[in-house]
């Protein structure tokens, strides 16, 4: 069986990384460069740098901060925010970037999966979404959870991975930050329906949380987290012990 990826992500806002709970009410953590550095010597598996502004703000992603987060890195780095076109994923990638992440852009036009699968290949290609419960189904939702738009989560995944996006990260926004455990029933209802590697995102709070979604889910690939890493809440040694004593398997 694959080893099971555990993920930290850096979600970064002026150059600084920050978390919050369900999206909202932003706190300050520290320096991206240092975070890398710490997470690609303890033994994560790889790295998500996500700017979590740039496509509210219609920029382009920092490209100074990202480069030298790269230079600190030795596993694999998956980067997105502001990805609007393939010219943009070409120059994160020449940042450093092993893996793009592509969310509103795609939303805004779809088509740009598929052109950028062609020019770098699937496995490059990882589409973010952010989803919610709103009207008796999973929706994305876009603009850092504001905006509703309409498009029903699991058919949107679908149509991703058959356009060529080669991996899936789930953001459970009803999930996030709330340190209640993952949102297995919609990681489920994803799991269902494509055969590329799914990442879960939104609601690790415990060791117990990993182990509860690699038992429950042995579909999904890896867990990403976020405050209980920075925090020091959760240690990735230690979860990668208990997941080994578990029979779940992982790099140690």
């Amino acid at each position: 069986m694959i080893a099971k990826r555990i993920i930290p992500c850096l979600d970064v806002k002026d150059g600084r990384v920050v978390k919050g709970v369900n999206f909202r009410g932003l706190a300050d953590v520290d320096s991206p460069v240092e975070l890398a550095k710490f997470y690609s010597g303890c033994g994560a598996d790889e790295l998500v740098f996500y700017d979590i502004t740039a496509s509210a703000e219609g920029r382009a992603l920092f490209t100074d901060i990202l480069r030298r987060t790269a230079e600190c890195v030795f596993i694999p780095l998956t980067v997105g925010g502001g990805i609007r076109t393939v010219d943009d994923f070409d120059r994160v990638l020449k940042c450093g970037a092993d893996k793009v992440s592509v969310n509103s852009g795609a939303l805004r036009d779809p088509s740009l999966i598929a052109q950028a699968a062609r020019r770098y290949g699937d496995q490059c290609v990882v589409l973010s979404v952010d989803a919610r419960r709103a009207d008796g189904q999973f929706r994305v939702f876009a603009k850092g959870g504001r905006e509703d738009t309409g498009l029903d989560a699991i058919e949107w995944i679908k149509a991703g991975v058959k356009n060529g996006a080669g991996e899936i990260v789930l953001n459970s926004i009803d999930t996030d930050g709330v340190k209640n455990g993952f949102d297995l029933e919609m990681l489920s209802a994803v799991c269902d329906v494509v055969d590329v590697p799914v990442i879960a995102s939104g609601g690790a709070g415990s060791v117990g949380h990993f182990v509860t979604l690699f038992e429950t889910l042995p579909k999904v690939d890896a867990g990403l987290a976020a405050s209980i890493f920075h925090f020091g809440e959760v240690s990735i040694p230690e979860l990668k012990r208990v997941l080994a004593e578990r029979g779940i398997p992982t790099r140690l």
